[in-house]
């Protein structure tokens, strides 16, 4: 009998839980750390963001009312190792003007009410699309919003449960759909999803000892595109 997408989804996660153990991603001494990481990380890799981030943590605690009370060409210099260091110091210090003007520098307060509320606030801010939006709900805040990469594309397309012409929304609501919506699973499901692409799933693939390989239509038919 053929898997449900519900249990298929499900046996990808015991299978990489049991071969990669707990990952508690993602590493941050603070919810707001957290949104400072996820306007950082894009277009760039995560060794990149913490030169960035112990520039600044060097600098300054990291809070909204710091990130706008430092001179802009100070943050550029500090975030310099992140890359487009001059977009990323705007868009970090609009998103700490905006949550101290709507939300007096509350972030919990900005992450609460409703999930869609909340997630469209965060899209409504400069620089933050679905990808960031989603990392912010769910490590900083904490809320079942399940977090699209390519990485997760590559997998699931890999694995024949994509076409490869879904968008980040159909993706998302793959997840969201047919897992239950808790915050923890939705955490350790995408960190489990990002170091399997790195060990095994890369662009050149190493199959011969993924933990998924038996379960890959990739892998049968030889196609990794």
């Amino acid at each position: 009998m053929e898997k449900s997408l519900a249990d298929s989804l499900n046996d990808i996660f015991n299978r990489l839980l049991e071969h990669f153990g707990e990952l508690h991603w993602w590493p941050a001494d603070s919810p707001f750390e957290v949104v400072v990481g996820a306007i950082l990380t894009q277009n760039t890799n995560w060794r990149n963001v913490e030169m960035a981030i112990a520039a600044l943590k060097e600098e300054m605690s990291l809070t909204a009312r710091n990130l706008l009370g430092i001179e802009r060409q100070r943050l550029e210099t500090l975030i310099r190792p992140a890359g487009f260091f001059r977009q990323k110091a705007e868009r970090l210090q609009l998103f700490a003007a905006h949550l101290m003007t709507c939300h007096a520098g509350d972030l919990s307060a900005m992450l609460a009410g409703s999930l869609s509320e909340a997630r469209e606030e965060l899209l409504q801010c400069k620089g933050v699309g679905p990808e960031t939006a989603d990392s912010i709900l769910l490590y900083a805040g904490g809320r079942p919003s399940f977090v699209v990469d390519a990485y997760t594309r590559r997998l699931l397309s890999r694995l024949g449960l994509l076409n490869g012409r879904e968008s980040y929304g159909q993706i998302r609501e793959l997840f969201m759909t047919h897992l239950p919506h808790n915050s923890d699973l939705f955490n350790e499901y995408h960190a489990l999803i990002v170091e399997q692409c790195k060990q095994y799933c890369r662009v050149k693939p190493l199959c011969s000892e993924c933990p998924l390989q038996t379960d890959c239509v990739a892998v049968r038919s030889g196609n990794f595109s």
